[in-house]
């Protein structure tokens, strides 16, 4: 899935898709030995594209839950091992499964157990273990300290953070694909409703709309006329003359898509053409100094230019953060967004390949209106994925 640089040889499952070089550089440099992967993407990610469609959409299971692990140690790919169930014992037969060693275990006390086998049997019970503390059970750090007491464990969400934040080409292609899809799903609801839908039924048409195009639906914020309530509702419509703002997440070969775009039944009068064009402006000027080497609080600096300008400037708010695998991924530009984490990477320079999800928000009395986009850095400069319908699209047109 990753289509990074992969390491050099096979491990005996099959290629490895990463850049193990650049992984045990990050590795490294944070002082770990090895790794144990606890969280759905990350695993995704280092097992380019795998997940196991069993639990695509829940992990709860008998008495307890579907916790896989993976085992990587610094240096030695040919060690790593995958624990999961004994159904995916199929896929490695399928050759999905790349890892050279796979251990069947249950539940987080189980396949910790496994992993900590695995780690005895490399010599590493008194070495210094990364692991992701907000995607570890209790159950499983539980049994991971009683059974490596003199292991040194390290949280080591930045490293792995780093190493997903430049994308190959063949994700930015899956994020560019993810995004035309979403625009096209969103063109099709505007322009297929007549007055008087809910909220509700406009979401439910989103989810069909994303889900025709093979994507997984995720989420729709939507808000109508001059409410800005953006969950769907069977107590609020879209009405002649009310404008709409769709802001909708769905997933392509696990990338996400990520945009908002506006609509109104009728024509946009004076005052609504303004408003958009404002939020227009501080997009494309926030895009101006994005380029490889830029620093990422550039962005920002150039969008709040725009923003003092204007006599909503109390009202507008705008960020940049990071997207790929999830939402808000590095880099992280800014510690004063509305999802709370350090902006680590706002004073550094941005690296080709790094994807963000730039949005502009304006909750006025005519309603709530925004866009977001995506745009990728690149060498000397940037690019949009599904960058149009940024304008007012006009509802019904095809109803």
């Amino acid at each position: 899935m990753n289509g990074q640089t992969p390491g050099k040889g096979t491990a005996d499952g099959g290629a490895v898709p990463f850049d193990t070089a650049k992984l045990d550089a990050l590795l490294d440099k944070a002082g770990l030995d090895a790794l144990i992967v606890s969280s759905q993407h990350n695993i995704r990610y280092l097992l380019g594209g795998y997940r196991f469609f069993f639990f695509a959409h829940a992990d709860a299971i008998g008495i307890g839950r579907y916790v896989p692990l993976l085992v990587y140690q610094r240096g030695h790919v040919d060690k790593t091992c995958y624990i999961g169930i004994g159904t995916e014992q199929s896929e490695r037969e399928l050759g999905a499964l790349w890892a050279p060693h796979f251990v069947e275990a249950w539940y987080g006390d189980g396949a910790m157990n496994a992993a900590v086998r695995h780690l005895k049997s490399l010599g590493l019970d008194r070495a210094h273990i990364g692991i992701e503390t907000a995607f570890l059970g209790a159950d499983a750090e539980r049994a991971l300290r009683a059974s490596l007491p003199h292991t040194t464990l390290v949280d080591a969400l930045v490293p792995l953070e780093r190493f997903r934040a430049v994308k190959s080409p063949r994700e930015l292609e899956y994020l560019r694909d993810a995004s035309d899809k979403v625009v096209d799903a969103m063109m099709s609801v505007m322009s297929g409703h007549k007055p008087g839908c809910s909220t509700a039924a406009l979401t439910e048409a989103m989810r069909r709309e994303e889900v025709l195009r093979g994507m997984e639906f995720d989420y729709c914020l939507i808000a109508a006329g001059n409410s800005h309530i953006r969950a769907p509702t069977e107590k609020l419509f879209w009405r002649e003359g009310d404008v709409l703002s769709l802001d909708s997440g769905g997933s392509y070969k696990g990338y996400i898509g990520d945009l908002a775009r506006m609509a109104i039944f009728g024509e946009p009068d004076a005052e609504l053409e303004d408003l958009l064009g404002e939020i227009d402006e501080i997009q494309m000027a926030s895009r101006k100094p994005i380029r490889a080497g830029a620093i990422g609080t550039e962005i920002f600096e150039a969008a709040e230019a725009v923003i003092r300008r204007s006599s909503h400037a109390n009202a507008l708010d705008f960020v940049a953060h990071g997207m790929g695998l999830i939402s808000h991924e590095a880099p992280r530009l800014t510690s004063h967004g509305p999802i709370p984490y350090p902006g680590d990477h706002g004073p550094e320079p941005l690296e080709a390949g790094m994807v963000l999800s730039i949005e502009t928000t304006h909750p006025h009395r005519r309603g709530y209106i925004k866009l977001e986009d995506t745009v990728v850095v690149t060498a000397n400069g940037w690019e949009a994925f599904g960058d149009r319908g940024r304008d007012w699209n006009r509802g019904g047109t095809t109803a």
